[in-house]
């Protein structure tokens, strides 16, 4: 079983579409898609987030998040708030590497997840590509949102239907990455077709 760790935006693009969202197993791999505390947190930390979200605190879902989070033992935990420090304190010596493009660099609790992606192990799925460079510096497995939708594709947990439907959502939430842009007429170029030009 590998477990693959949703941040907080991965979670809140897909999770009210893909249902459930958090527990299913899928792929050869036997993938399984989970949630941490933290994210929970950090939306219930952001008012924006919370306005932008409504469904979040819906009972479907919290009860689904509750059920499935991430359960670490105390050893585990002081683990991976080791890894934390080590990650964040990388970050903190050369946060210039993170922030090109008015980005701001990874945040303790980015680190934390990728930490914890490093202990347990997991895939941590984040479209924040700060995230994705410090994973990199240090071997830490990680996908984008969209190599996620792909991989669910494949699993025939998502159909090309609901594909369309996401992007759209996201569109209209003025939340489509970069990432995703590119993806939608290359990973995805059954759903959409070729890149016209």
């Amino acid at each position: 079983m590998t477990l693959v760790l949703l941040d907080t935006n991965a979670y809140l693009r897909l999770a009210k579409r893909v249902r459930p969202a958090v527990g299913i197993k899928f792929g050869q791999k036997n993938y399984v898609l989970t949630i941490h505390k933290s994210v929970e947190d950090e939306v219930h930390r952001n008012p924006r987030l919370r306005a932008i979200y409504p469904w979040f605190d819906g009972k479907e879902f919290a009860d689904e998040r509750l059920a499935k989070q991430v359960r670490l033992s105390d050893e585990e935990k002081a683990t991976i708030e080791a890894a934390k420090s080590v990650l964040h304190g990388w970050v903190l010596a050369g946060p210039e590497v993170y922030t090109w493009g008015g980005r701001s660099p990874p945040s303790a609790t980015d680190c934390w997840l990728l930490a914890l992606g490093q202990v347990k192990p997991g895939i941590v799925v984040t479209d924040d590509l700060g995230m994705h460079a410090l994973a990199d510096a240090f071997g830490i497995a990680v996908w984008h949102g969209f190599e996620l939708l792909d991989k669910l594709r494949s699993a025939k947990v998502v159909d090309q239907p609901l594909i369309r439907e996401i992007y759209e959502a996201l569109e209209a939430n003025g939340d489509l990455p970069k990432t995703w842009q590119e993806a939608k007429h290359t990973t995805f170029v059954k759903v959409f077709g070729a890149k016209a030009g």
